[in-house]
């Protein structure tokens, strides 16, 4: 069966399909965080040298991952937006913004948590903590410079623009570990190595990974829908809309 998925750049195209899959989403995201917490905080062994105290792993580590690819992939959707002028990219863009901010805010306040027994402190100027600190100031502007610009347009622009120039703060992020000598430790899971940790732990984490893309995933099609809703408010096709 053929689809043309190029009809979903319309807006009007878009927010049905997006009604369907965030109630999806939504789901598997619940389903997926109760294995993974079980997993993580009940199944996995406790770890020999920081006790319990690792178990934050399975919400600080998915949600830094998440923090990073959201923000790659906003400036994805802004590069669109700049390049081809589609209203929808705008939007979405402008939909990952506030969870991508969630997102990076739950890895600085669970790392903290999880710092105070592992280093002796909540914080340290570590190039990978204050890097991610820049990552929520870069959502936190995107955020304040759309709620600052009234036409929503120019407001795309200069949102796109300034999401595309913080995206160069995503690779400092992943590999301030390696080009700095950090408290933090080095990434447990690689792509070109065995992980460093039981199989029970990574299980754990990667289901609670999943769990968060798909709570992600769900979230920013809500909150598209009502942007949409919002800014196509007056456009012939919204006054013959059925509800979803």
């Amino acid at each position: 069966m053929n689809v043309n998925w190029f009809k979903y750049a319309s807006p009007a195209s878009f927010l049905p399909l997006a009604s369907r899959l965030a109630r999806g989403f939504a789901a598997a995201a619940v389903v997926l965080g109760i294995a993974g917490l079980a997993i993580g905080l009940v199944i996995a062994p406790t770890d020999a040298t920081q006790g319990d105290a690792y178990r934050i792993i399975f919400i600080h580590v998915p949600a830094a991952w998440m923090a990073m690819l959201i923000y790659v992939v906003m400036a994805g959707w802004s590069a669109l937006a700049l390049g081809y002028n589609t209203r929808l990219s705008a939007m979405m863009a402008q939909a990952l913004a506030p969870t991508g901010a969630s997102m990076a805010f739950l890895a600085l306040w669970t790392g903290a948590f999880w710092g105070r027994p592992t280093w002796g402190t909540y914080w340290a100027w570590d190039a990978r903590m204050t890097s991610t600190l820049i990552l929520l100031f870069l959502y936190l502007g995107v955020i304040a410079l759309r709620a600052a610009i009234d036409e929503p347009r120019r407001a795309d622009r200069a949102c796109a623009v300034l999401a595309l120039v913080g995206v160069v703060n995503v690779p400092i992020i992943y590999f301030s570990v390696q080009w700095w000598n950090t408290l933090h430790q080095g990434s447990s899971v690689s792509l070109t190595a065995a992980p460093t940790m039981a199989m029970t732990m990574l299980a754990g984490m990667l289901v609670m990974t999943l769990a968060l893309w798909c709570y992600c995933i769900g979230v920013v099609l809500w909150r598209v829908q009502a942007i949409i809703v919002e800014r196509e408010e007056g456009a012939a096709w919204m006054a013959r809309r059925v509800p979803a």
